[in-house]
């Protein structure tokens, strides 16, 4: 019996896919003896097309032929999901894994922690030491009134709205996009329930990371910060000036070091010796705890809080009450 033409004509093609198939495998897996010790980095910008795309590669050493690659994007549609972003390829790799990489958007991340109490300044240092901004960009944003208002930020900056953490960004990301994601991880926290229990206490967001950021700032202990909160909740609805010492070096020098009375008397819009309730805005990062202390504060009479030169405070309720603590924290003082 001969065999059909229809059958002979599906082995022929069958062998010719299958031939195609083995030949596309070895390409795919034929690897770029890259030297490990100098990575290669190849940049995908917003917008570029799959064919610039594999044009980079192919300039940086990475593929051998572009074209054959090219012809499975159009065929498999990987060609629309390259995701943008830097990418560093080092060692012997094949055009398979750099395809994997490119889709799966495995892009060069840098990781950078933004502590509690930090400040905006502060927070420009760490992330242009991080490389990912620049100082100088990341406060021309910080204070730009037009961005602040596209996040809903009634503050004169951005300070307080950035929540302590440890962030990822990938190389590469526009500067607008690095602030947006910072203030997003302070809201992702900032609850509906807290927003309720916020508006119950007639406070705004901008008024509750404003105090939440004073009493992290005063704060030596977890347990205290309730206590600190009360005294300023205490003292606001009296009329009372907060007269939180941090609040008056604020925008003028560097946090650490010992606070003057010339610094106490300094005419500045957050200065709380000299200005009526709240400054303005935040004067640093608040924690979780400090905002859930500006938010829950403890049911304590306190209208005064002194160091106990020992890690904690002692608080009073009446002025005679706190004089004594005063003095009581400046004998201890001298006496270490």
């Amino acid at each position: 019996m001969h065999m059909s033409t229809r059958l002979k004509s599906y082995i022929i093609i069958s062998a010719l896919l299958s031939i195609a198939t083995f030949i596309i495998y070895s390409f795919l897996n034929i690897l770029v003896p890259l030297n490990p010790k100098k990575p290669v980095e190849v940049y995908v910008e917003k917008g570029m097309t799959f064919t610039e795309t594999l044009e980079k590669l192919q300039e940086g050493g990475l593929l051998r032929d572009k074209n054959i690659i090219l012809l499975i994007g159009k065929i498999t549609h990987i060609d629309r999901k390259i995701k943008t972003g830097f990418y560093e390829f080092s060692g012997p790799v094949s055009p398979l894994q750099i395809i994997n990489a490119l889709i799966s958007g495995q892009v060069v991340e840098f990781k950078v922690t933004i502590p509690e109490g930090y400040n905006v300044w502060q927070i420009a240092r760490r992330l242009d030491a991080a490389g990912i901004i620049a100082k100088e960009e990341f406060l021309r944003l910080a204070y730009n009134r037009e961005f602040l208002d596209s996040m809903n930020i009634e503050a004169p900056s951005i300070e307080g709205y950035i929540f302590p953490d440890t962030y990822s960004f990938p190389r590469g990301m526009p500067p607008e996009d690095v602030l947006k994601r910072l203030v997003s991880g302070m809201r992702r926290h900032f609850t509906p329930e807290m927003k309720k229990r916020a508006e119950k206490l007639d406070l705004s967001e901008r008024e509750v990371l404003t105090l939440a950021s004073i009493i992290e700032k005063e704060a030596m202990a977890d347990n205290e910060r309730p206590l600190i909160s009360a005294v300023f909740h205490n003292r606001l609805k009296r009329g009372m000036p907060l007269q939180a010492d941090p609040t008056s070096i604020y925008g003028f020098r560097d946090p650490s070091g010992v606070i003057t009375t010339k610094d106490l008397k300094r005419e500045s819009p957050y200065n709380t010796y000299v200005i009526p309730g709240l400054p303005p805005g935040p004067i640093a990062s608040p924690g979780l705890k400090s905002i859930m202390a500006a938010l829950y504060p403890a049911d304590v009479p306190y209208l005064f809080f002194v160091s106990d030169n020992n890690g904690g405070h002692r608080f009073s309720k009446t002025e005679a009450e706190h004089r004594k603590a005063v003095r009581l924290y400046r004998a201890t003082k001298q006496g270490k």
